[in-house]
Order: C-alpha cells, then structure tokens, then sequence
C-alpha cells in the first residue's frame, strides 16, 4: 500500500501501519485515557472519531501551511463560512493566528521545508507511518500545533501540574518522527513543535524542543507499550476498556445497580 494524503487516514492504513495517535489511544499518555477495545475498533473500521469543532478551527491554520486551504474551505464550507461566504469569527481570527506565525522569521524557517511528507519504517517488530508538517532534510523536522493557550498547565491526577508537551506526549510525537526519518535518510535530525496559541487579541508563538536523552526515553516506553499492543492486535489477548471513552459509553450495557461511591468521577 503506498500512503497518500488522500488515504493517510483510511481503515486500510490503519490496519497497516501504527502511527503516534493511534499508539496513544492504545497506551495513552498522561492527557489521553488508554483504551484498547476503541484502538481496536477503530483500526478494524468499526468506530470513527469525531472531529471537535476546535481541532476543525486549528486543522485551518494547517490547510494554509499545507497550501491545502482551497480545498479544505470546500470541504467544510458550512462549518467555516455563515451565509454569504464570509468566515465565522473563530476562522477569521486563524487568519490572525497565520499572520502572527507569518511574521516571524524563526517560525518561517522552521515551515520552509517540504510539506505533509509522508514516510514509513519498522519500528519494535511493527510497521509505523507518519506525517511531517515541514521536512527540511538538511536541517530539522517540525510538526505545527495550534491551541488555546499553551502556556497553561495542565492537572495530571496523582501527579500535580504539567507542560502540555509532555501532557499530550508530544516527546513521544517528537522521538517517533526522529527514528523514521532516520531510516528513511540515514541521518538523525532535530524534531521540533512549532506553537501558536488561539488567543486573542493577540496570539502566542514558539518553538520547542527536547534533549535527546528525553526522546530516547520516550523510545523506550514506546517499545514497552507495543509488546502489549502486538498481543491484543494478533488476539492472543483481550482489549481492555476504560469504561469513560465515547466508544465504551456507545457499548455500554448496564448490569447491575452501583452504590454511589463506584460511580467514576471527572477531576
């Protein structure tokens, strides 16, 4: 199978190929819930994700980066535009957020390179795929994210407050991408996350890395996670469920009356 943009996402690939979100649905990170019975289902085609509005208002910011736009703007012309074709305000405010990212030079040459490159590799006995934002093969690799505030910490339960690079395990993201580039060019380059923030008036940018020693332990708890992964993929074991994901909630059956204090609560 020769991945595309067009079929990056296909149930075909998903059977084919594991990629970082994927894996974090199947073992998750300190901001993502594990649950294997939705990984299951979803590489098997059984379940779909949904899309929230905000990750369709930060995928524009990547329409325009990809030189995609056009094509995105048609795609998804009732969410964007209100009657007459003018963009919704939290559209018109991306436009701010890629006049900010535009403006700075550090930003630009980090997106300077080749756009949505597509490459594959084994990794731990499995074959990976990814997709970069921006590929310079003579320099770095960089993968544009847009948020809220990234400057906000996150609460981890048991843990206390965090950086969101680490609580969305943007290290592992990072350390994936270095190694199949690797194989790919037989040369180890810098990864690095280029961020916008949607706020307003005026948005927040920067550019971020981790040592080397950090990706190289994220490698590490990676390969842990996929001798679990490739049992329950070949069946040798059953899918666990969290019981909270939107997959689980779809398939719940109830049986039983609990007490109160067995209810699981959000924190």
């Amino acid at each position: 199978m020769i991945l595309t943009p067009e079929n990056y996402h296909s149930v075909e690939a998903k059977k084919k190929y594991m990629s970082v979100s994927r894996y974090k649905t199947w073992v998750g990170c300190k901001g993502i819930m594990p649950c294997e019975a939705r990984a299951l289902a979803m590489e098997r085609g059984e379940w779909i994700e949904k899309s929230t509005h905000a990750m369709l208002v930060s995928s524009y910011v990547d329409a325009h980066f990809s030189s995609t736009l056009a094509v995105f703007k048609s795609q998804h012309h009732s969410e964007i535009c209100v009657n007459g074709g003018a963009l919704r305000s939290d559209f018109q405010h991306m436009e701010t957020v890629i006049a900010r990212i535009e403006r700075d030079p550090l930003m630009m040459m980090a997106m300077s390179g080749q756009k949505q490159v597509i490459m594959t590799g084994e990794l731990f006995g499995v074959e990976w795929s990814i997709m970069i934002d921006s590929f310079d093969p003579e320099r770095f690799v960089t993968d544009l994210k847009v948020m809220a505030n990234f400057r906000k910490l996150m609460y981890v339960k048991d843990t206390g407050k965090m950086d969101f690079m680490r609580f969305y395990g943007y290290d592992l993201q990072l350390a994936i991408y270095q190694k199949i580039v690797e194989l790919n060019i037989k040369k180890r380059l810098p990864c690095l996350i280029a961020v916008a923030s949607k706020e307003k008036p005026e948005p927040d940018i920067a550019m971020i890395g981790f040592s080397q020693s950090e990706l190289d332990d994220a490698m590490s708890l990676c390969e842990f996670g996929m001798s679990r992964i490739k049992e329950v993929r070949s069946g040798e074991a059953e899918p666990d469920s969290c019981g909270v994901c939107g997959y689980c909630k779809h398939h719940k059956v109830l049986e039983r009356v609990i007490h109160i204090n067995e209810l699981r609560f959000d924190v």
